[in-house]
C-alpha cells in the first residue's frame, strides 16, 4: 500500500520490505517513537527524584553502579566495564552509550564533588537493567555472567570504589 505524503508530491510505501528483510517504515517510525517517548519518561523521572533540594542516590548505591559501569579491573579485579561504556570527547569523561543521551556535561557518568552527575540521580535506569539501578532486574544464572558477577561481589571490595557525592543545595 502505498499514499501520497500531505507536503510533498512523493509516494511512501508503507510495506515489509522482504528483500531488506526490514519492518516497514511506519513500524520503524513507531517504534522510535515509542523509544523517544520512553527516554523523556525515563529522564523526566531522573529529573523528578532529584526534588528541589537536589537529592542524590546513597553513597552504597553509587558504588554499585560505578561497578555496573566500569567494572573493577582498575581495582585488580576481574569485572570488565559495561559495553556500553564510552569515553566523552570533549574532557575525561564518561557516559553510557546505551542510553541513547549522548555526550554532554549533564550525561557524564561521574563528575567531580561539586557538579552532580547521572549516576547521582535517586531514580536511574540503565539499559542493560544492571544493579544499582531503578530497573535493575536478575537474570537467569545462565544467561549473562558480567551481571551474576557484580551481583556476587563481594562488599568489603565494593566498599573500597571511591566516589563523590555533591552537597545538596540548602
Amino acid at each position: 500500500m502505498s499514499r501520497l505524503c500531505n507536503q510533498c508530491s512523493n509516494k511512501t510505501k508503507y510495506k515489509f520490505d522482504s528483500a531488506s528483510n526490514r519492518p516497514s517504515r511506519e513500524k520503524e517510525f513507531n517504534n522510535m517513537m515509542k523509544k523517544g517517548f520512553s527516554m523523556i519518561q525515563s529522564f523526566a523521572l531522573s529529573m523528578a527524584s532529584r526534588g528541589l533540594k537536589n537529592k542524590k542516590v546513597d553513597i552504597p548505591v553509587k558504588q554499585l553502579r560505578v561497578l555496573s559501569c566500569f567494572g573493577d579491573k582498575n581495582n585488580g579485579g576481574n569485572i570488565p566495564p559495561c559495553k556500553h561504556l564510552t569515553k566523552s570527547s570533549t574532557k575525561d569523561n564518561f557516559y553510557c552509550g546505551g542510553c541513547g543521551c549522548g555526550d554532554k556535561s549533564s550525561t557524564w557518568l561521574l563528575s567531580n564533588d561539586k557538579d552532580y552527575s547521572k549516576l547521582d540521580y535517586p531514580k536511574l535506569t540503565c539499559p542493560l537493567k544492571m544493579p544499582g539501578f531503578s530497573n535493575y532486574e536478575i537474570v537467569p544464572l545462565d544467561t549473562d555472567e558480567r551481571k551474576r558477577r557484580i551481583e556476587n561481589h563481594d562488599i568489603t571490595k565494593l566498599t573500597k570504589i571511591i566516589v563523590t557525592s555533591p552537597n545538596p543545595k540548602e
